[in-house]
């Protein structure tokens, strides 16, 4: 770090997608930067321990199934050979991939990457350390990206057999028996991903349902699968004790469970996540956090210290690497003087289990919580011809509109491909489209993107596919 400025205009702390994205704009709006990265690649969570090595074994676990499930269609490929170690390898060459990417992009707009933990001095600088070396950096501006950490159940470590979603994304092993401890999108990806690849898995959810924030019938052909592939699902029921043993973790539990207690080769704690906001320093830079620990700022993701703003997971909201990629493009245009604020009407998620789920703008259950007053109208796939022949008859489609004035305000999918699909949906929310606008536009045949369409048909009274009731 010896040859580093003692000022810089504008410095991020943290390279994962919101920080590195902030940075590229940044750049390419003209501002001299510099990266502040605790991690030897860029990326953070996202890209080397979450998104894209989840994804990778997500299509490996749809291959798996799909082939078992084609003796329906007349065709047996027989018991796959699994070599875990070629699978690994092929998952890491991914992300190598993309890592050495971000760092040509880095590199050919002029910003300098420093591996080192940073923490603010004051409200513009911060001491850069990397082992027993330190250096102040003055700054100008400084974006906040340091994202977040996952949560171990109270009274216990991750470490051993107890794993949190990157140790289990490393597939040092297939488990025997595995224990799924948390019912949403991590637990449900992760648990798809061992069960395709032959462990006995078990999820238990403190709560009465899986993916809440999701709507119901949205969740109920994936509850359906999951209990298929599944050893078992276990709602309304609380992990009270894990202990390692040599060579297993018991478990104990409380309320709608297995036995009060069980044996597991090894147990994934997916039961959320906290920000990285600690030790950055943020008091002596006046920057402000909420109860919980995340970043408070405004639409153009300032901080309480005007010089400072915070993006992605350390901030909050959805916890999501879209969202944290836009934040850091509305910060960086923020501080470049350009008009730019983080306004969206709909930020899709999607769930890459099998089926997946995926939805954007207001759902049903918020609108009947906030007493929103809306249209819904379902197009269910075993209508769909392309859906049959994908084998996808439980899919659906459902579309959330104002009633008066057709406005397009939610919209909702389960079934295959629905990652791309919701794309249509929030772009249509966005832009304010209106149902006709959907319904009048012209989708391929035959296309899974028709069920979007026939949505919009039925909230007009008249879908082609479905009978003209297409309201709830």
């Amino acid at each position: 770090m010896e040859d580093l400025p003692g000022h810089i205009p504008l410095v991020i702390v943290g390279g994962g997608v919101g920080g590195y994205a902030a940075a590229f704009r940044a750049a390419d709006l003209g501002l001299d930067v510099i990266i502040v990265n605790e991690e030897a690649s860029l990326g953070g969570v996202c890209l080397l321990r979450g998104c894209i090595p989840s994804k990778a074994l997500l299509e490996v676990a749809e291959l798996l199934i799909t082939g078992r499930e084609a003796e329906t269609r007349g065709i047996d490929f027989g018991e796959p050979k699994i070599d875990l170690d070629r699978l690994r390898g092929w998952k890491n060459g991914i992300v190598e991939t993309l890592t050495d990417g971000l760092e040509d992009l880095a590199r050919q707009r002029g910003i300098r990457v420093v591996q080192a933990r940073g923490a603010f001095q004051s409200a513009d600088s911060v001491r850069l350390t990397a082992g027993d070396r330190s250096h102040d950096l003055g700054f100008d501006q400084a974006v906040i990206a340091t994202g977040s950490h996952p949560i171990a159940l109270p009274g216990t470590d991750f470490g051993g057999r107890i794993v949190d979603s990157a140790g289990a994304l490393e597939i040092d092993g297939l488990p025997r028996r595995l224990l799924v401890v948390g019912g949403g999108y991590v637990g449900l990806e992760l648990g798809t991903v061992y069960a395709s690849l032959g462990s006995e898995v078990t999820l238990v959810e403190m709560t009465d349902r899986l993916l809440i924030g999701a709507d119901r019938d949205l969740v109920r052909p994936l509850a359906s699968r999951v209990e298929e592939l599944f050893e078992g699902v276990h709602l309304g029921t609380r992990v009270t004790e894990l202990t390692q043993e040599d060579d297993v973790v018991r478990v104990r539990f409380e309320g709608d469970a297995p036995p009060e207690q069980e044996d597991y080769d090894r147990v994934l704690v997916a039961i959320g996540r906290r920000p990285r906001s600690q030790a950055l320093g943020l008091e002596a830079a006046g920057v402000e956090t909420d109860d919980e620990g995340f970043i408070r700022v405004d639409e153009r993701r300032r901080t309480s210290e005007e010089r400072i703003a915070a993006v992605g997971d350390v901030a909050g909201g959805m916890l999501l690497a879209h969202e944290a990629m836009h934040e850091g493009r509305v910060a960086a245009e923020a501080f470049a003087g350009e008009a730019a604020a983080f306004e969206p009407r709909a930020v899709p998620a999607v769930v890459y289990t099998d089926p997946q789920v995926a939805w954007c703008g207001l759902t049903e259950e918020r609108a009947r919580q906030q007493d929103v007053e809306v249209r819904v109208t379902r197009s269910p796939w075993r209508a769909s011809g392309r859906a049959l022949t994908l084998d996808a008859p439980k899919g659906m489609t459902k579309l959330l509109s104002a009633p008066r004035s057709g406005r397009i305000l939610g919209v909702g999918i389960v079934g295959r491909g629905a990652e791309s699909l919701i794309a249509e949906g929030a772009l249509a929310i966005e832009m304010g489209a209106v149902v006709e606008d959907l319904a009048r536009s012209i989708a391929p045949h035959p296309t899974l993107s028709e069920t979007l369409h026939e949505a919009a048909q039925s909230a007009m009274g008249c879908p082609l596919h479905l009978a003209p009731k297409g309201e709830r």
